[in-house]
């Protein structure tokens, strides 16, 4: 059994490079390959997965600053956990989301009406396309997110005198 406070920060780096990789391809084969269309929020919580990649490339390559992109990258997964937990909530109808993730003002002419309608996206925040065992996928991506951000505290912390 590998002990994470074994691993170099560099290393670390690479498998957070590697999360983010897999956790945004599976978007994206989502997307492309079964047609599950992101909503505004879904586009929202593949911003930290991308800054994940770059911050735990550039650990890896740069592995003075290994530690330092590694808690950044946790940062990063703690914003995108809690995105991920405010679009759980919109799904499960527990508050409003955003402005675009739900039906169009119905009020004013018919013309108004009808142009509202063509220029809101199709996508909506508050359905769930997609789910396993009664979760969805920002369900998911709350545990996933949280998860991988307290590994990363962990590590850091058990390692802080060390390096």
């Amino acid at each position: 059994m590998i002990r994470i406070s074994a691993l170099h920060p560099a290393t670390i780096c690479a498998g957070l490079a590697a999360f983010g990789a897999i956790a945004l391809g599976a978007a994206l084969t989502g997307q492309y390959g079964f047609g599950l269309h992101p909503c505004e929020l879904c586009i929202y919580q593949r911003i930290p997965f991308g800054i994940v990649i770059i911050l735990g490339g550039l650990g890896f390559l740069a592995a003075k600053s290994a530690r330092i992109m590694a808690a950044l990258s946790a940062l990063a997964l703690l914003v995108n956990s809690g995105i991920a937990l405010f679009h759980s909530g919109v799904e499960r109808k527990w508050w409003q989301g955003l402005q675009g993730c739900s039906t169009p003002d119905m009020s004013g002419s018919i013309e108004d009406l009808l142009a509202r309608i063509q220029n809101t996206a199709v996508t909506r925040c508050d359905e769930i396309p997609w789910s396993l065992f009664g979760l969805s996928m920002a369900n998911y991506n709350v545990l996933a997110c949280f998860a991988a951000a307290a590994l990363i505290i962990l590590y850091l912390w058990q390692t802080r005198e060390t390096t």
